[in-house]
């Protein structure tokens, strides 16, 4: 397998060589239209129930959850006049310490799909790019917005807040119905998914509801998934979450990245008056909370690495106790087709949280989702639909897999290792995008979500790499040194090429050699005056 590796290695270094010197990416201007729908915002009662919008109809479209994928996508098809039931769990301003920053590229398809206003008013906090620390240096990484809309910039805030007024602007539509209650199990007959059996809150009483279309995107605790995909889930490490108050980022409006050890620290803003911190801590399990042995970890081990600014609001949140914690999975899309359902979010499709890369790829999702149904009134042939749809997932690879291997590879250059070629790649990667110029605006074009190209992601990496064993061979190679560089090679490739093999070499850099691509709306679906059946 080496050598497939070293091979590949060596045909992505010599394009890394060609591109860094060729490669000017020229962008377009994004003039986004900031209207927005208005529309009587859903208020919630005491018990946490949403209170549902009338339906003259029964639903063309039934959703399963309603956080990030839920609610939006609930929206964007109500808005094009689907009939929509939405059923949640709990309606409930949710409380997690992760989903609460939205990249600049989120923030676009954001404004595509009329939802930017669910930032305003939740103390949202705008976000243009990234500091990096290593070693006591920090390099400060802006995002490329030049040639972008003043108003696109990544957005932080905390994330129940933003849910909330997604699920608040999803109701507010006649034809949006959004209900409490926990979702059962898929109703089938004879393989085709039916609709879905469930319990409302408060009620014992097994309820359904049937529709030509049931879409699954109740979150990475997803129970529903195991009859529609192949879920294999990898828990590389825990985020450990605290709250700081009364104190500055070093770099305002910049999410703060620590190279420490064993792995990385985020600091980034979620309100004015807060900014959040995640510890990285490797592996499934974290030192107990409420035995205290998290917050000596914190305390011995992570504050001395954090920057001398932030280091009393960190220990005062320690103090405070409310420590949270969360295991970050991953989980590559393996969906199998089934007639009258599909699965969208992170149901089907996770990756490691480090680049906040998520929502951008949930947004990106709606937006392919859309426009593949928009054509079509008629989702009553299950068969055909479903066949049609499953040109979702080749449509959205690209951006996924470019986003979702980012993610991985990051990961592991970030953390710490006392391998020396792992090492050098670490450093290297500090130093490459401390270069600034085409340096830094290319790699934060892919985090960010602007550019996210797998072509441009594979050229960046081996181009670290090639720099990291520059500077090892110059001014002067040693046989160790080049050892150590053969190594580095190596060792790049076995992080990257693993994750681009999961994701899918052909539906990845090749989407339109694969069959699914080119499917159009099944004929008895769509009338031959490309208007929809009415």
């Amino acid at each position: 397998m080496d050598y497939l590796y070293t091979t590949g290695a060596v045909i992505a270094s010599l394009l890394s060589v060609v591109f860094l010197y060729t490669f000017r990416g020229k962008r377009k201007n994004v003039k986004a239209s900031m209207k927005t729908q208005n529309g009587k915002l859903l208020k919630s009662s005491g018990n946490g129930m949403c209170l549902p919008a009338k339906m003259g109809a029964s639903p063309d479209i039934v959703i399963v959850g309603a956080g990030v994928v839920g609610s939006a996508l609930a929206y964007t098809l109500g808005k094009d006049g689907r009939q929509v039931h939405v059923i949640e769990r709990d309606l409930t301003e949710p409380d997690r310490i992760v989903g609460e920053l939205l990249q600049p590229g989120g923030y676009l398809r954001l404004i595509e799909l009329g939802l930017e206003d669910c930032v305003n008013e939740i103390d949202a906090q705008r976000v243009f790019g990234y500091a990096l620390y290593k070693d006591g240096k920090s390099s400060k990484l802006p995002y490329p917005l030049e040639n972008f809309h003043p108003d696109v910039a990544g957005r932080s805030f905390h994330h129940g807040r933003f849910i909330q007024r997604m699920r608040e602007k999803a109701a507010s539509l006649p034809n949006v119905r959004l209900e409490q209650g926990t979702v059962t199990s898929l109703l089938e007959e004879q393989g085709t998914v039916k609709g879905v059996q469930y319990k409302s809150k408060g009620s014992d009483q097994e309820l359904t509801t049937h529709a030509p279309l049931t879409i699954v995107c109740d979150g990475c605790y997803s129970n529903l998934r195991r009859s529609l995909c192949d879920a294999k889930v990898d828990i590389p490490s825990c985020f450990v979450g605290l709250v700081l108050e009364n104190c500055q980022l070093p770099y305002a409006n910049h999410g703060h990245v620590i190279l420490a050890d064993p792995s990385p620290i985020l600091f980034y803003p979620i309100s004015s008056t807060e900014i959040r911190c995640l510890v990285d801590v490797p592996g499934q399990k974290v030192p107990s909370i409420s035995s205290g042995d998290m917050a000596h970890y914190l305390k011995t081990k992570v504050a001395p690495q954090v920057p001398i600014e932030l280091h009393a609001a960190f220990l005062a949140a320690i103090d405070n106790g409310n420590i949270k914690s969360m295991p970050n999975r991953s989980m590559p899309a393996a969906p199998h087709p089934t007639p009258g359902a599909f699965l969208m979010g992170d149901a089907v499709n996770m990756r490691h949280p480090l680049t906040g890369g998520g929502m951008t790829v949930a947004l990106s999702d709606i937006v392919v989702v859309r426009d593949l149904l928009r054509p079509l009134d008629n989702l009553n042939d299950a068969s055909a639909l479903c066949k049609y749809l499953e040109s979702f997932y080749t449509l959205r690879k690209p951006v996924s897999s470019t986003i979702n291997t980012l993610a991985g590879a990051l990961y592991k250059v970030f953390c710490a290792s006392p391998d020396p070629a792992r090492k050098e790649m670490r450093e290297a990667c500090f130093d490459y995008l401390s270069l600034g110029g085409m340096f830094s605006n290319g790699p934060l074009a892919l985090l960010s979500g602007l550019n996210p190209h797998p072509l441009s992601l594979i050229l960046h990496f081996f181009a670290v790499a090639i720099y990291a064993v520059g500077r090892l061979l110059l001014p002067f190679p040693s046989p160790k040194r080049m050892w150590i560089g053969a190594r580095l090679i190596l060792g790049a490739s076995g992080i990257i090429f693993p994750i681009i093999s999961t994701e899918g070499v052909r539906p990845m850099f090749f989407p339109v050699m694969v069959p699914s691509y080119h499917r159009a709306p099944p004929v008895n679906l769509y009338d031959f005056d490309n208007k929809a059946i009415r």
